[in-house]
């Protein structure tokens, strides 16, 4: 049996205003191709396939014209909701996907064990048992109760947690009676601790205080392989070889430009699973070019000369304020191919964090960055501002929630 596993597509997601379906599109065919060359069995995708509760009708096109071209391919795909998609989109397709042997879980419900699908071949014999858990929101893992401490919730989000892999865990377990030794292959949308991120990717932190990274002690021993999603970097958790991220296919920013995006294929010889990292191809080069005047002219200038199609980020962190920065840099890349999306001049950045200036703006800020200059404009203590911070997550987190609860 072979299995394919990817996740965190964003689909719809723009980069600095720029419209990136071409990428998208030129990703979702190239899965497809590999599906069928490398024989693939089950498809795992393990969350944030939109990049926002309300996908535009184009990303939904690109969605279900994939659906379409590898339902005719592989025999089974799994599909489970992230952080960023809507539990109520994901899910409306349900009936009519599964007669399609595509098997999706947008949300949990009072009954876990519905997360748990047993799949088979054509001639219905047993394949493989999918727990198929999706983002597990706060409401979903605990109850509030008046005069919680922080320490209190992160507590009961961890038994939650924990419970909650236990009960899909059992059940698969119980299926595996009657199916034979086949695997059980777990699935969930988390982060998990030790996994590594890179400034600007857009990972959110997914419960407010301690429980930001889940221990993954809580997964069940018999999980033959672990298929997450959420963070954007290809990577073990915990060092446990088996229990993996497949990362996003697409950079999701400048940060992620230099690294090689992953899609994950494991063959199984009984429950033994065999893991293959397949680098994804680079549809759209991104480029982040960083130093002084000279440095970025200079990396300019090769950039013409390969005469590359790149889109640029442009960060400046020269002595002086090259407040003439933009004319500098549009004068270096006109009559040529290559586009800049964003120019950052770290100079006036760290002053604009010191004391506001009349050239910022939001451009130049992300949240946290406002709120860490408001801590600092109302000299607010250091033994206070944690606090705060705890204060300032909760309510961000909130106002996501509802964004997704919002339709």
């Amino acid at each position: 049996m072979r299995v394919l596993h990817t996740s965190d597509w964003h689909l719809g997601r723009s980069l600095y205003g720029k419209k990136r379906y071409a990428e998208f599109e030129a990703f979702l065919n190239w899965l497809t191709e590999l599906i069928d060359s490398q024989s693939i069995d089950i498809l795992l995708i393990a969350g944030d396939i939109f990049d926002t509760s309300t996908p535009n009708n184009r990303a939904q096109k690109l969605y279900y014209r994939f659906l379409c071209k590898v339902n005719s391919i592989c025999k089974h795909i799994v599909i489970i909701a992230g952080n960023h998609d809507s539990p109520s989109f994901i899910n409306a397709p349900q009936q009519l996907l599964k007669t399609l042997n595509i098997h999706v879980k947008g949300e949990t419900d009072e009954n876990p064990t519905d997360e748990v699908f047993m799949l088979s071949d054509a001639e219905d014999s047993p394949l493989a048992i999918v727990c198929a858990v999706p983002y597990l929101r706060d409401k979903d893992l605990r109850r509030a109760e008046a005069g919680e401490s922080q320490e209190d919730k992160s507590a009961k989000l961890i038994a939650g947690l924990s419970e909650h892999y236990k009960t899909v865990a059992e059940t698969a377990l119980e299926y595996r009676q009657t199916a034979g030794d086949i695997p059980i292959i777990g699935m969930g949308h988390l982060f998990t601790a030790g996994g590594k991120t890179i400034q600007d990717d857009g990972v959110r932190e997914l419960y407010v205080g301690s429980l930001a990274h889940i221990n993954t002690e809580i997964f069940p021993e018999c999980f033959d392989y672990l298929a997450l999603g959420h963070l954007h970097i290809a990577q073990p958790a915990s060092n446990i070889d088996h229990f993996r991220y497949s990362g996003s296919p697409l950079p999701i920013g400048f940060g992620e430009a230099e690294q090689d995006k992953k899609v994950l294929i494991i063959d199984f010889q009984g429950r033994t699973p065999q893991i293959q990292e397949c680098i994804v191809p680079r549809f759209q080069i991104l480029k982040q070019i960083k130093g002084d005047i000279d440095e970025i002219i200079t990396q300019i200038n090769i950039l013409k000369e390969n005469n590359s199609l790149s889109w640029l980020e442009i960060i400046y962190n020269g002595a002086s304020s090259a407040l003439n920065l933009r004319q500098i840099v549009e004068d270096a890349v006109a009559d040529t191919e290559l586009e800049v999306l964003s120019i950052k001049n770290e100079r006036i950045m760290s002053r604009i964090l010191s004391s506001p200036e009349l050239h910022e703006t939001l451009d130049d800020l992300n949240v946290d960055d406002v709120f860490t200059r408001c801590l600092k404009s109302h000299d607010i203590a250091e033994e206070d501002q944690q606090e705060l911070w705890h204060c300032y997550k909760a309510i961000l987190k909130e106002m996501q929630e509802e964004d997704l609860n919002r339709e």
